[in-house]
């Protein structure tokens, strides 16, 4: 039996998320892949649940649902960068929220993690989107794995499909909707003749959009995400300053209606062949034109021709699906030398 290791980082939705999916399928991972994944730190902002022989899932959770989780047996004074340094680990889930003009504090914690030593798997857009180059060199100087997946389209496997089945394709295009926010509230507007108001609304209640929704209704958070596929998928080299965007803060209810009249819906778009985010008009036939928080990615290839691949691209469970797909692709191939 392996044993592995891992430091959680910011245990929000996205943390508290993993932990449940950790605790749902520890016997499924270990009885059949032979890998035990135990959890020796769990960071919040403040200080982290610290314990080497492994942190109780159950308690840790119940503590967090309380509002108490400073009063666990575990928890200690240290922050996330002395944890990640110091406590024995072979994976750093990077899992916290993130500044897109600096992409901190993950930079700093990706950095930290990889040059003590151990494998990262992230779910912060903002250091891949910042500093992509910068850490993935990092990274293969180390000998270590740099795990992205949940960076870009939630549960849909578009970073680990290229890298494990499409090797000999040439990737000449990526097009499609990367924010189920955006496209939720387009479907509420399209399907009910809502304002936009009204659908946000609606969105913030049901935990869909953040209580500020700036990035998702400006496109800001499509076009970081089409900033990671060019980077990783086409190398191309590219910045958030490269990419052209256009959010949905001008679409109303009538072009909606009007676009309907003839045979078309209206989506938000990123494209990553002209590097540009905008609402665009979808055929109603078209495999782009999904209805509520679903994302749909486009791929065209040399090869394997053009690939839709259509999934759920936000909530918490979801995004820990792709997590974990990472964490097993260490877990089972990568040398496990923990620091």
């Amino acid at each position: 039996m392996k044993t592995v290791k891992l430091i959680v980082v910011g245990f929000g939705t996205i943390g508290k998320g993993v932990l449940e999916v950790l605790r749902m399928k520890h016997k499924l991972v270990k009885q059949r892949y032979g890998v035990d994944l135990q959890v020796s730190g769990v960071c919040e902002i403040d200080g982290s649940l610290i314990n080497p022989g492994g942190v109780d899932i159950d308690s840790a959770l119940l503590y967090a649902a309380r509002g108490k989780i400073r009063e666990h047996p575990d928890w200690k004074a240290e922050k996330s960068l002395e944890v990640i340094r110091k406590v024995p680990a072979d994976i750093v889930l990077e899992l916290t929220p993130g500044n897109i003009k600096t992409g901190e504090p993950g930079l700093s914690h990706i950095k930290a993690a990889l040059e003590s030593g151990k494998h990262v798997v992230t779910s912060n857009k903002s250091p891949l989107a910042k500093s992509f180059y910068e850490i993935a060199a990092l990274a293969e100087k180390r000998g270590l794995s740099l795990g992205y997946e949940a960076t870009v389209g939630g549960a849909i496997p578009i970073i680990n499909l290229y890298r494990d089945n499409l090797e000999v394709n040439e990737v000449r295009s990526i097009y499609g909707i990367l924010n189920g926010t955006s496209n939720f509230i387009l479907t509420k507007m399209f399907e009910e003749d809502l304002a936009l108001e009204t659908a946000l609304k609606e969105a913030q209640e049901l935990g869909i959009a953040e209580t500020d929704p700036t990035y998702d209704i400006n496109g800001t958070d499509t076009a970081v995400k089409l900033v990671i596929l060019a980077n990783s998928i086409m190398d191309k080299h590219v910045s958030l300053d490269d990419v052209k965007v256009t959010g949905i803060g001008e679409v109303t209810s009538e072009s909606l209606q009007l676009a309907k009249k003839h045979g078309y819906a209206i989506k938000l778009i990123g494209d990553v062949a002209n590097m540009e985010v905008s609402p665009r008009l979808v055929p109603l036939s078209h495999p782009l034109n999904v209805s509520g928080t679903l994302n749909a990615i486009m791929l065209d290839t040399d090869v394997a021709g053009t690939l839709t691949l259509v999934g759920h691209g936000a909530g918490k469970i979801e995004t820990a699906s792709s997590i974990f797909s990472d964490i097993m692709h260490i877990a089972k191939s990568a040398d496990i030398s923990r620091k």
